[in-house]
């Protein structure tokens, strides 16, 4: 299907967007498409949810989708109700949910629904608060998640030794693959089938794939897609309405004959995209499977808004025209953990910061923005209905401050080492996410240099491929960095035989996005040369930190970095807050245990969402990783996020004009 595509012309929401011949869209519209229009689905009569002619039936009534995104791993079990509940109030009855495969399989054949990882429950709870659901369960999600929903273990074998070619090609007809899927998308059906609404569920559409016509590798898309529809039917999905969505410019090649095909697109853009679907798919709802209404960060970029006064606007045209619409996100919240991905645009690395608020009507927090309320109004007048009152939400803590100055470094807790010849990646050694330490003693026969004139070092560090950040260290004094975000490779420093090198290397967040996420190992990837020369005889230390050390702490006992930081939070009361992180460096908190995220002072993050779900009265657990190791840790907890906005970044003329309507998007309405 790629010979349809023409040039590279730009970027929508990280992925890549083609030009295609509005002649060869019109034909694969006549050819592959008309039958929906035409009854000739490939849906069975018995799914709830039907298509006639260009609308939606639900149980033979005319049904219009009004629904928003929301991901039950990005908000905290107990917060479940208060969000959906909020979602109802704002008008919608759907919601439309990524299920993340690499959340419940995080080793081969072994799952976890438990706790957080409940999607069963969350769906069930949807339908007390009167929610249907669209159900889009991968295997792969994009989502701004590492590697797309991907659990990292399928990239541990290689086809050969030393080769960076995975025995597994995601997204691919290659049976490894598919098996995998199959396991995966089997036991998924098990827990999510019987939520059907032709079982009495709330589910009534379920996605196959995601936005494959944007993936850049296509040569077997048809019988890839095929296989696809296949096994999410085998696992016991094909009670619901099945479709498929890509962005406008990719729809001939990610939709799948006989299916519904919904379009994905951003504020701003829907007089340009609303045709493209039309013409693809003329005896069809228009469905608006993504509506973008706000934007994601990347460390060291700027935060991102989108206009609420824009949006108003074109939700509202959609629903008076009749589509059906899913806010992509009605709620963004939070990559806990170690959760967030990256993008590749402009020939680049584009990690992505902890938060995932996306500018959406609920903040992280799950207070309704100004655009909500905005929304809300709009949406109540366009199908003239009353709706439920909005949920209050509860008070936030502030100004509350706290000093950290018990610690140990982490050269004093290193577990056991793995031996090699040559660095291993993270998948290779078992390990998904977090840190991993590369230790190497330079040889006696160390390659010269030419002599290192001036005042740089004389030696050089080259990195063949590093995923994703290294700090180096000779003898545990540091060296410098090599960042993949800033397309660095090499270092340069002075090293002496006999003397230790060490790589502390962070795993930043895979790729989630494009056919690179095939090759996203996490660590050193191939040699590591000093001078041109290959360094041997690796120790690799890996460091998955699912839990910081829990003894081993010393007043003011860590004086160079990297090195972690104790303390109690004493509470008289809980609630949510945001944790300022403007004091510290870069690397991760704890509280109570649970990870919350990643900080770097490069912005434009400057402060993580706590969960007062997390807390409770009374003595509260606090730890900070911080790779730049101060004599203490410092931090305070307010009601808002804080962002590091580049100074002098102008707003546009129609974020100017939202401030003027709807107030600063930073700050937060109560309802």
């Amino acid at each position: 299907m790629s010979s349809l595509w023409g040039a590279e012309v730009g970027r929508s929401r990280g992925r890549i967007i083609r030009t295609a011949s509005v002649a060869l869209i019109c034909i694969c519209s006549m050819v592959c498409q008309a039958q929906i229009g035409a009854g000739a689905s490939l849906e069975p009569a018995s799914a709830p949810l039907q298509i006639h002619g260009k609308e939606f039936l639900l149980r033979g009534k005319p049904f219009q989708i009004l629904s928003g995104e929301i991901e039950y791993a990005r908000i905290p079990r107990a917060d479940w109700r208060d969000r959906l509940r909020k979602i109802r109030a704002m008008g919608l009855n759907t919601i439309t949910v990524y299920v993340f495969w690499n959340l419940h399989e995080t080793r081969p054949g072994v799952f976890d629904f438990s706790g957080r990882k409940d999607v069963a429950e969350f769906l069930r709870e949807a339908q007390q608060q009167g929610l249907y659901v669209v159900l889009r369960p991968g295997p792969y999600v994009c989502a701004e998640w590492d590697l797309g929903g991907y659990p990292a273990w399928l990239l541990k074998q290689s086809l050969t030794p030393g080769s960076t070619e995975p025995a597994v090609l995601l997204r691919s007809p290659q049976p490894a693959y598919l098996a995998a899927v199959r396991r995966w998308m089997n036991r998924l059906g098990q827990e999510l089938a019987p939520l059907q609404a032709s079982r009495g569920g709330p589910i009534l559409a379920v996605q196959v794939e995601n936005e494959y016509g944007s993936f850049d590798v296509q040569q077997n898309g048809p019988a890839y897609l095929d296989q696809m529809l296949k096994i999410v039917r085998d696992a016991g999905f094909g009670q619901s309405l099945l479709y498929t969505a890509d962005g406008g410019q990719e729809l001939a090649g990610g939709s799948i004959p006989g299916l519904l095909a919904g379009i994905d697109f951003g504020t701003g853009q829907e007089q340009h995209q609303i045709p493209l679907l039309q013409n693809f798919q003329p005896d069809a709802p228009v469905y608006i499977a993504e509506y973008w209404d706000g934007w994601f960060d990347h460390w060291g970029e700027k935060h991102h808004t989108a206009s609420a006064a824009v949006e108003v606007r074109e939700v509202r045209e959609a629903i008076e025209k009749g589509y059906s619409i899913s806010l992509y996100m009605v709620d963004g919240g939070t990559s806990f953990g170690w959760m967030n991905g990256a993008n590749w645009g402009k020939g680049r690395y584009e990690p992505d910061v902890s938060s995932y608020d996306y500018d959406a009507p609920i903040d992280e927090a799950g207070r309704p923005r100004a655009k909500y309320f905005a929304l809300r109004s709009m949406i109540a007048a366009s199908t003239h209905r009353k709706l439920p009152p909005v949920p209050s939400s509860a008070p936030m803590l502030k100004g509350i401050h706290l000093t950290l100055t018990r610690s140990q470094s982490i050269w004093a807790v290193l577990p056991s080492a793995v031996s090699n010849d040559e660095p291993q990646s993270m998948e290779e050694l078992g390990q998904s996410y977090g840190d991993i330490l590369y230790r190497t003693t330079i040889g006696p026969g160390r390659p010269a240099t030419d002599g290192g004139k001036g005042i740089q070092p004389a030696d050089v560090l080259q990195l063949d491929r590093l995923h994703s950040y290294a700090r180096v260290y000779v003898n545990g004094n540091l060296q410098g960095v090599i960042d993949r975000r800033l397309g660095q490779k090499e270092l340069r420093l002075s090293v002496h035989a006999g003397q230790r090198l060490d790589l502390l290397v962070e795993n930043s967040g895979r790729i989630n996005f494009t056919a690179r996420i095939r090759g996203e190992r996490a660590g050193v990837l191939g040699e590591v040369r000093l001078n041109g020369r290959p360094l041997r005889k690796w120790k690799m230390v890996p460091l998955p930190l699912d839990e910081p050390p829990a003894s081993g702490y010393l007043e003011r006992g860590c004086k160079r970095g990297p090195c972690f930081y104790q303390g109690t939070l004493r509470l008289s009361a809980v609630g949510d807050s945001f944790l300022t992180t403007g004091s510290l460096g870069k690397g991760v908190v704890w509280v109570n245990g649970r990870l919350l995220g990643r900080f770097w002072d490069i912005g434009p993050m400057g402060s993580l969402y706590l969960p007062g779900a997390w807390l409770h009265p009374g003595a509260n657990t606090v730890v900070v990783m911080d790779w730049n190791g101060e004599a203490e840790a410092v931090f305070g907890l307010d009601d808002h996020p804080v962002y590091r906005t580049p100074a002098g970044t102008p707003l546009s003329p129609a974020l100017q004009k939202d401030r003027k309507i709807f107030g600063d998007p930073s700050r937060h309405s109560s309802s």
